[in-house]
């Protein structure tokens, strides 16, 4: 009967290693800053060297990788700079890849970065999860005299001068789930404001083996609703829930292997160095359908975007 093949065809597609679109390689856990809940945390100081980074990102781009996100600890931390600056460089210039982004708290970010590898670079993503000093330090988002906010302005600024996109990235918690940041961030003007949830990970910032014990930012659903309501109107707001988080990224770690998150813990596949990308893909526990009900897929090149710079 045409059924049964039928049936096999869709087994094998439901079974089809899922295509690696959108990419977070998180290639150093090493941070300056000491968030409380932070979910990727400094559990090993290793960075691959530079030209198996770029062996790794050559065989993304080969498996259907469209975009890279550059993310840690923090990407700046590593040779001041240049080591995620000749990535950007390599991605946008020798696999020409339609999206290069970096998520980074900003405090490690100078003028002479932007001169050098600015142009590579489509979206620069900063952290920042409270325009209230007092609370960016209850959280741990600062280094003693660095004014976490005043340098988010400067780093708006340099975006528009070099031609960056730029995106703020907020996680709502305990400390700052009261807060009004309507006027804040409409004066900064972000093409996306991604705003997450509190998450916790066992063995990242829960439980036993973990470096940080995040329950005492932990929000419930209907707190982050009340928060999500009151910023109704700022129309660059892209919310992330719990359960949206959880399965709908594509995390690769310092070693290249996938991270799956699916059971509240990081579970890692062999690296994509070792095995390539399809094997190690199986076991990410990726949701495709999740990644794109969340908006994953969204107009990530500059070269798309009508900015007003």
């Amino acid at each position: 009967t045409p059924a049964a093949p039928r049936r096999r065809e869709r087994a094998e597609r439901d079974n089809a290693a899922p295509t690696p679109t959108s990419v977070n390689y998180h290639f150093t856990r090493q941070c300056n800053y000491k968030c409380g809940f932070c979910f990727h945390t400094a559990k090993t100081s290793f960075v691959l060297p530079l030209e198996e980074a770029k062996r790794g990102l050559a065989m993304l781009k080969e498996a259907g990788m469209e975009k890279i996100n550059f993310s840690g600890g923090e990407p700046f931390i590593q040779d001041r700079g240049e080591f995620v600056g000749q990535l950007v460089r390599f991605c946008k210039e020798e696999l020409k890849l339609p999206s290069v982004s970096i998520v980074s708290n900003g405090s490690l970010i100078r003028e002479r970065w932007f001169k050098k590898y600015g142009e590579y670079l489509d979206i620069l993503a900063i952290s920042c999860d409270s325009f209230n000093e007092e609370v960016n330090v209850l959280i741990g988002r600062g280094q003693g005299k660095k004014n976490h906010v005043e340098n988010l302005h400067k780093l708006r600024q340099w975006c528009r001068e070099y031609a960056v996109a730029f995106k703020i990235n907020s996680v709502i918690n305990r400390f700052n789930v009261e807060e009004d940041m309507n006027e804040q961030i409409k004066a900064l003007n972000p093409v996306r404001w991604k705003v997450f949830q509190c998450l916790l990970i066992e063995g990242e910032n829960s439980g036993e083996d973990a470096l940080r014990e995040a329950e005492k930012f932990v929000i419930s659903d209907e707190d982050f609703e009340q928060f999500l309501d009151r910023h109704k109107d700022v129309s660059c707001l892209v919310p992330e829930s719990n359960q949206k988080m959880r399965d709908s990224y594509l995390i690769l770690d310092e070693y290249m292997r996938f991270l799956n998150c699916r059971n509240g813990r990081k579970e890692p596949s062999n690296s994509i160095l070792d095995v390539g990308v399809e094997a190690a893909i199986q076991f990410s526990g990726f949701d495709q359908k999740m990644f794109l009900k969340r908006g994953g897929k969204y107009v990530w090149s500059k070269a798309d975007m009508k900015l007003d710079w």
